[in-house]
């Protein structure tokens, strides 16, 4: 009853992992030891890139960019995570909920359009190598960075001035660890059809243009490997795509069950679970992937170390 008088109208009340007050130090601990190694190992990434002129490329440049959505993803949920560890509950604005979800989804929209030119690159390189220089410029590379971007600001807006012009009669307790849209859509007395299709739509959309491109484009990277008569270079063409190839799949693999069918389909516990999967996993895995499966990138962090120890 205390809870709810805190609440108003205007007033969400996040639940957070309130339920597991046995769990609560030892979840705190775990995840604010993996936003800290989220934040550090996604800055280490920007900072050898930047130092390293070896690795001024358009490959670098992207997962530069990469980089910068992952730790600005991760730092839109995984604070306010930390936070319910330590507090009951926590009270959110409507404006403050709907400002969460539009970063988050924009941000997500970024990355899965972000992947896709990724992908586009590794294509030019491997199957285009001597159009790679005249293709992917200086001038093409950041318009294709500004192109990810204007799609997560555009594909971000629609639902979140829906959710903004609803009215939220019923209980104003979410019960999640963030300001989850499908969660937000529970409380509303309004009708839900149109924003679910809508969400359904663009969640569609977003993961399958961005996919089908990814797919072509590793189709046919294959198809050239394959054809080629030296071991040494079937090798190393696939190694320059692994890393990237393996950050893919796990961002489609956490992400994929989420967006791909209507929110009314979700149990709480399960759209809890998925969402801890991809709000931490793809941020803290792709600078492990990158530095354990990139030879340019471990070598130029080898010569920052030897530099640093001369």
């Amino acid at each position: 009853m205390e809870e709810e008088n805190q609440t108003s109208e205007d007033n969400f009340l996040i639940v957070g992992f309130s339920d597991l007050p046995q769990l609560q130090i030892p979840l705190a601990g775990a995840f604010a030891l993996l936003y800290v190694i989220t934040l550090i190992g996604n800055l280490l990434i920007i900072s050898i890139i930047c130092s390293s002129p070896s690795l001024h490329t358009p490959m670098y440049f992207f997962l530069i960019n990469l980089s910068f959505v992952d730790i600005s993803l991760t730092s839109v949920i995984s604070p306010q995570i930390l936070v319910h560890f330590f507090l009951k509950g926590t009270l959110i604005s409507l404006t403050e909920c709907l400002l969460q979800i539009y970063f988050f989804v924009l941000l997500l929209v970024t990355e899965f359009f972000l992947l896709a030119v990724m992908a586009f690159d590794r294509y030019v390189a491997i199957c285009n190598p001597l159009h790679y220089i005249t293709i992917m410029n200086k001038t093409m590379c950041p318009q294709l960075v500004a192109g990810c971007w204007l799609g997560g600001l555009v594909l971000s807006l629609p639902h979140t001035v829906l959710l903004s012009q609803f009215s939220y009669c019923q209980s104003h307790t979410i019960n999640h660890f963030y300001c989850d849209f499908s969660t937000l859509l529970k409380l509303s007395c309004t009708s839900t059809h149109i924003i679910e299709t809508l969400t359904y739509a663009f969640g569609s959309t977003f993961e399958l243009v961005p996919f089908i491109i990814v797919i072509t484009s590793y189709a046919k990277i294959i198809s050239v490997i394959l054809k080629m008569k030296s071991t040494e270079g079937r090798r190393k063409a696939f190694s320059t795509c692994a890393s990237h190839l393996t950050v893919v799949i796990l961002f489609y693999g956490s992400i994929c069950p989420t967006y791909m069918r209507p929110p009314s389909t979700f149990s709480m516990k399960e759209n809890k679970i998925l969402s801890l999967l991809y709000t931490t996993l793809p941020p803290l895995s792709n600078p492990i992937i990158y530095s354990l499966k990139n030879t340019e990138f471990k070598n130029a962090l080898r010569k920052k170390k030897e530099m640093e120890t001369v």
